[in-house]
């Protein structure tokens, strides 16, 4: 693993513990050269998703893509990246479970707004809005409705 702070590719592993869900192991790890310590996540490897766009386009699945997404979604609210992250294992872990290889991206988001709408009503507005791509205002009160 690659020091975050000056790239050496030595460490030795200070502390070890499965994450709170059991989908991964949480390591603290301390650099050989600098002795900056840093956190590293392993999760195990398994066979791709892909995300069915709705113009029929298909991509692979990126966590890193619904992670910024919800990062913008959540800017500003009192949520944070670890929550975030959760929201996201509990998809991750549902879709596993779920032995499925392929989701149609309005599935995932309906899986993200679940999840939102009983972390942040603001939150999920936001990602709603762009997921949904409101083209009226009628559309958008209609998605304010269905939180109250």
């Amino acid at each position: 693993m690659r020091c975050p702070a000056c790239g050496h590719t030595e460490s030795k592993v200070v502390d070890s513990r499965p994450s709170e869900d059991g989908a991964s192991i949480r390591r603290r790890r301390e650099c050989l050269s600098c002795g900056r310590r840093f956190t590293t996540y392993e999760r195990l490897g398994e066979n791709p998703l892909v995300v069915i766009k709705s113009d029929g386009s298909s991509e692979a699945y990126d966590r890193g893509k619904l992670y910024r997404g919800l990062l913008i979604a959540c800017a500003k609210r009192p949520i944070s990246p670890e929550q975030i992250s959760s929201l996201i294992d509990d998809i991750e872990l549902a879709l596993r479970n779920g032995f499925t290889a392929e989701i149609k991206s309005k599935e995932l988001g309906e899986m993200v707004l679940e999840r939102l709408s009983k972390l942040d009503d603001v939150a999920y507005i936001r990602f709603a809005s762009v997921y949904r791509d409101f083209q009226n205002v009628e559309e958008f009160m209609d998605a304010l409705k269905g939180i109250e």
